[in-house]
């Protein structure tokens, strides 16, 4: 929806200077809009900002609500998909002579793609680093029309004792949701005297030398990790909620490792050390690393959606796994568009979606664009709730080029291009079929020189 309105210029904090905050700081300030990020720790890149300090002292199993290690990522991690696919979209993921050059590289090459993007765009100067978000709230949300609304934000400086607080016209929440984690109950879970762990704060497999390890879960991450361990620990056991859901991929690695080893879920955990499984076999670990959630109907994940400095007076509530009621997966309806998130869906090409996020905030809040009715928004996202407990689908797992497409078309941006769609659903399908290889190895080259040939590779004046 078009406004009539335009040329309006906000004080817009954004909080978290991960892709989706730098991308909203760019849309932000190319809209016209005064915007500051504020970022809790001393550089960019959020979750892809690797963090082996933090580990020591960390509760092992992630339940404190305020924690301070943010990033998930381990040390040999390297991504799922494909660089190629991965850039925003004025702004290729190249390869970059003397850094990691692989198609999949490590978390490092995407932190310095982070970087590059950062300086290409002039973006450090608008962050505030080593401040943490303590509270965010409405100034008076008594009788105010949310387009008017402001909101009192109060942050606090690493180390020290004064909190600043600052009102700003709108507040884009930027701080992913891969932090807090997710833990599954299981009899026996606060009682058992052994290791446990989940591998938010896993980094390195040493630890667990020649330890006898339970895994729960078989995620990508667990997949990798499991393999990871394979010649450090003495014997890993992998615990599925669904034996049948076992990948061809996993499959292989199993038979090729005679110290891996499948089981379905955890009936219970024993003081003396015994984990025993829902079909009656057992055995004594040292150690179990929780790599996935809580179970229920509609989901099995890692982490939980958390805003511990948010008041939104119940407006915007986090149940389970649903941050809601959000239109389009970004905008309150009570409190749109003085209040937006960015970076909540899953299953999806991250940065080129969030990119589409930002526009859509940055053009709202200009008043360049504008949102339907509450009314509109409240039908529509009704709607959409139905449709997903219909289909037993977590509410913001998309998996859906079809939904990025309609989106990136509120801010006029081209459907992705159809290059990009097929590179990805080929990796993921050779992932899931040659898991330990499907990194350094494909048959897509052809695909893969038609994209390097695209505009989006050639666009002028980016160096590789």
């Amino acid at each position: 929806m078009v406004s009539e309105t335009t040329n309006q210029s906000k004080n817009v904090c954004v909080i978290g200077a991960g892709p989706s905050g730098l991308v909203a700081a760019r849309e932000l300030r190319k809209e016209g809009h005064k915007a500051i990020v504020l970022e809790q720790n001393h550089d960019i890149g959020g979750q892809w900002l690797y963090d082996d300090q933090n580990v020591e002292g960390e509760d092992p199993l992630g339940r404190n609500p305020l924690l301070k290690l943010h990033s998930s990522v381990y040390s040999s991690l390297r991504v799922a998909s494909p660089r190629e696919v991965m850039g925003f979209t004025d702004f290729p993921f190249l390869i970059k002579k003397g850094r990691d050059m692989r198609r999949f590289p490590s978390h490092v090459e995407v932190l310095m793609y982070l970087k590059d993007f950062c300086e290409w765009f002039g973006l450090r100067e608008m962050i505030r680093f080593n401040t943490r978000v303590e509270h965010v709230g409405m100034l008076d949300e008594n009788g105010v029309c949310r387009n008017d609304l402001k909101w009192i934000v109060r942050s606090k400086e690493k180390n020290s004792d004064k909190a600043l607080e600052e009102v700003f016209d709108a507040v884009v929440v930027a701080t992913g949701h891969y932090s807090q984690p997710k833990l599954p109950s299981i009899k026996g879970m606060d009682t058992w005297k052994r290791k446990q762990m989940h591998s938010h704060i896993y980094r390195t497999p040493e630890p667990f030398h020649n330890e006898v390890v339970v895994l729960v879960g078989n995620s990508f991450s667990g997949q990798d990790i499991a393999i990871e361990l394979v010649g450090v620990a003495k014997e890993i056991h992998i615990s599925s909620r669904s034996l049948s859901s076992i990948t061809e991929g996993l499959s292989k690695v199993i038979s090729k490792h005679d110290t891996l080893h499948l089981h379905p879920q955890i009936e219970t955990l024993e003081e003396d050390g015994r984990v025993i499984f829902k079909d009656g076999s057992w055995l004594k670990a040292d150690s179990i690393l929780y790599c996935t959630g809580k179970i229920n109907l509609l989901n099995l994940t890692k982490y939980s959606y958390s805003f511990p400095f948010l008041d939104t007076k119940g407006m915007v509530v986090v149940d389970d796994d649903r941050v809601g009621p959000l239109y389009e997966h970004t905008f309150p309806p009570s409190l749109a568009p003085s209040l937006s998130f960015i970076g909540i869906p899953k299953k999806i090409l991250g940065f080129p979606f969030f990119e589409s996020q930002a526009m859509w905030v940055a053009q709202l809040l200009s008043g360049k664009k504008a949102l339907p009715s509450w009314d509109e928004m409240m039908k529509s996202i009704k709607e959409f709730y139905h449709s997903r407990e219909v289909a037993c689908i977590p509410t913001h797992d998309i998996a859906d080029f079809e939904y990025c497409d309609k989106y990136g078309e509120n801010v006029g941006l081209p459907p992705l291009q159809e290059w990009r769609k097929v590179l990805c659903i080929k990796s993921i399908v050779n992932s899931i079929v040659n898991l330990e290889t499907y990194r350094d190895s494909w048959d897509d080259d052809e695909l893969l020189q038609e994209a390097l040939k695209s505009p989006h590779f050639t666009q002028l004046g980016i160096e590789d």
